[in-house]
């Protein structure tokens, strides 16, 4: 069979999405949010950044939070914000780097959408990371360190989303067709296919 067209992978994925939505999980620095934009226009579809719901819903920022009220009162917020957005059907949801470590979010990703793992490497996360300084889990430790654990502790479970891309230092256009690429190429989706 020839290899589609992006355009008519995009046809699939809209006629077999249904009301589900795309989530995108990883490290912080793997692109959800940048690429999540892009991917929204190019599907048509609204983008929801979960950490920003999180932070209109606390009416703080999440490092504000963080020292506040401590990781685990955030990691609660962060569980219900994402059930109640997950609601909304059709959309590119963009999460925290730590919500899909939560069982019952996992859970409730696979009931309502698709989970994508942008999966990057730490030299690329590195130098993303490093441009921005609110990032409240590297302000006490090494950020290579911090990130090194996080990797050894989460890819595992982050392995276990629906489609994963190699997230890489290339134009966002090439990184968002990859996405829609490998999302059609999932055997998840049940796209209906009329040609040989």
């Amino acid at each position: 069979m020839a290899k589609r067209s992006v355009s008519e992978t995009i046809s699939d994925i809209s006629e077999a999405l249904g009301n589900r939505a795309i989530v995108l999980v990883g490290l912080m620095g793997a692109g959800k949010s940048s690429i999540g934009r892009r991917l929204a226009e190019k599907l048509e579809m609204p983008f929801v950044d979960a950490d920003h719901e999180i932070e209109a819903a606390a009416g703080k920022s999440i490092s504000e939070i963080f020292a506040d009220h401590g990781e685990d009162y955030f990691r609660e917020g962060e569980r219900r914000v994402i059930t109640r957005l997950l609601e909304n059907g059709r959309q590119i949801l963009a999460t925290g780097g730590g919500a899909y470590m939560n069982g019952e979010t996992r859970e409730r990703i696979r009931d309502h959408g698709i989970s994508v793992w942008l999966k990057a490497d730490l030299d690329l996360l590195l130098k993303r990371v490093s441009k921005r300084n609110d990032r409240p889990l590297l302000k006490r430790d090494d950020p290579a360190a911090v990130l090194s654990r996080l990797m050894n502790l989460r890819y595992p479970v982050y392995s276990l989303a629906d489609v994963t891309v190699e997230s890489r230092d290339v134009q966002h256009t090439q990184m968002v067709n990859e996405v829609i690429r490998a999302i059609g190429e999932w055997p998840g989706l049940k796209v209906s296919r009329y040609d040989d």
